[in-house]
């Protein structure tokens, strides 16, 4: 009888341990990513004119792989950091982006966005 409950004490720490072992979510968004997936929106950005379907595409990858808040988090960062050293014009013309290709940012695009409230 010992032996069986020892048996099942052990099945138990140890199934406890695997289960407290798990990676934890950590965001996969990175800069490099935001970049890449927003780089055909750079001519309408600083120029203007007509927005680009790819620009559109990227920014509808970008939403769909932020998973976690952590992702929207980086990815809010990222941008903000990008708008600091953008001129009025531009950041209108990207905080304009989402409306133009019918995403939904969670996050508003601007220099002063609070990304520590992004969820």
């Amino acid at each position: 009888m010992a032996s069986v409950l020892s048996k099942t004490f052990l099945l138990s720490f140890l199934l406890i341990c695997l289960v407290l072992s798990l990676p934890q979510t950590r965001a996969v968004i990175t800069c490099d990513t935001v970049f890449s997936d927003l780089k055909p929106c750079l001519s309408y950005v600083l120029v203007g004119g007509n927005v680009p379907t790819e620009c559109c595409n990227g920014l509808k990858s970008l939403i769909i792989n932020a998973i976690t808040t952590e992702d929207r988090q980086m990815a809010c960062s990222c941008v903000k950091n990008l708008a600091t050293a953008a001129t009025d014009e531009q950041v209108d013309r990207a905080a304009s982006l989402p409306g133009k290709c019918g995403v939904n940012v969670p996050f508003k695009i601007s220099r002063d966005v609070d990304c520590t409230k992004v969820k």
